[in-house]
């Protein structure tokens, strides 16, 4: 496993911010880690990047723990804070030049092109970091966090102050970098997650409420189904769909029943059937399925 976290736990003073947290964040792989706010996430983040000392628990990053090796896992991480620090005085190409220095990349001149290529620097990069706006100076944060060319990206918030065409340009970067590398990476953004993740953790209160591929949750989180049937004319009862075996709630706005379903059975088909014996002309019939938005909210709205 790139990342492995065992039992990870940080107090401070009487309160518990992470509580015996366990996961593990496999190559190849993106990573979603959520959770509603002070849930942990960021104490987490920085204690497997090893600028947080666990009170309890380990971290291994690419076989070396963060405690007993601190440098050899840090070599393996690139790391996206979520309040980017930069210094604002410094050029992009002068900054990421020192960045480069730090990890003791050879070719740095070759290696801060590709960067600079990579995050959509190439207009901005004569510039000042100080005068950048808020997305350009997250493209200079990723830039800095890929530079050395890291097995392990943690990215907390790394699409923060994008606007739509930049959000598009780094969740594509994103998805690219998760083809070879282990990615994880936190959001608000409940359809960038849906969008780009094949495993999502989500905790709650410091501790694990969820951990498993995005499919299957959505699968188990939502087994109920709401069907939305537009007819020509609604022209029937409620009752003909209300006494179909597993539907437990109809609604009629105008021309369009509402029907649910809160068991696990399947209710598309005979919903289908009884619209048709009934008479009703189907304009469309369509399934809401459960998103991670919804599967977020029952897992942490009651703690």
């Amino acid at each position: 496993m790139s990342v492995s976290v065992a039992g990870l736990t940080k107090r401070f003073d009487d309160q518990i911010a992470v509580n015996e947290l366990s996961f593990e964040a496999r190559p190849g792989e993106i990573l979603g880690f959520l959770g509603p706010n002070g849930a942990g996430k960021t104490t987490t983040m920085k204690m497997i990047c090893g600028y947080m000392p666990p009170d309890e628990g380990t971290a291994v990053v690419e076989g070396y723990d963060v405690n007993e090796s601190p440098l050899q896992a840090r070599r393996k991480i690139g790391y996206l804070p979520e309040h980017n620090p930069l210094y604002d005085e410094m050029y992009i190409r002068e900054f990421l030049r020192f960045v480069a220095s730090i990890h003791k990349i050879e070719d740095k001149d070759t290696r801060i092109e590709e960067v600079i290529t990579m995050t959509g620097l190439e207009k901005e990069k004569n510039k000042v970091i100080g005068t950048l706006s808020k997305g350009y100076r997250q493209r200079v944060g990723l830039a800095q966090a890929i530079i050395h060319d890291p097995a392990v990206l943690i990215l907390d918030e790394p699409t923060s102050g994008l606007d739509m065409n930049q959000l598009i340009d780094i969740r594509q970067l994103i998805r690219d970098l998760g083809k070879e590398k282990t990615v994880i990476f936190s959001s608000h953004i409940m359809q960038e997650v849906q969008a780009l993740c094949d495993r999502v953790v989500i905790i709650n209160n410091g501790a694990l409420v969820a951990d498993e591929p995005i499919g299957r949750l959505t699968a188990r989180m939502g087994q109920g189904q709401t069907i939305h049937l537009e007819v020509e004319r609604a022209g029937v009862s409620d009752a003909v769909f209300s006494s179909i075996p597993g539907v437990d709630h109809v609604t009629r706005e105008g021309n369009i029943y509402v029907i649910s379903s809160t068991g696990g059975q399947d209710i598309r088909k005979p919903v289908f059937e009884a619209a048709v014996k009934s008479g009703l002309v189907i304009l469309e019939m369509k399934l809401d399925r459960a998103n991670v938005e919804e599967v977020f909210r029952k897992l942490t709205k009651s703690n």
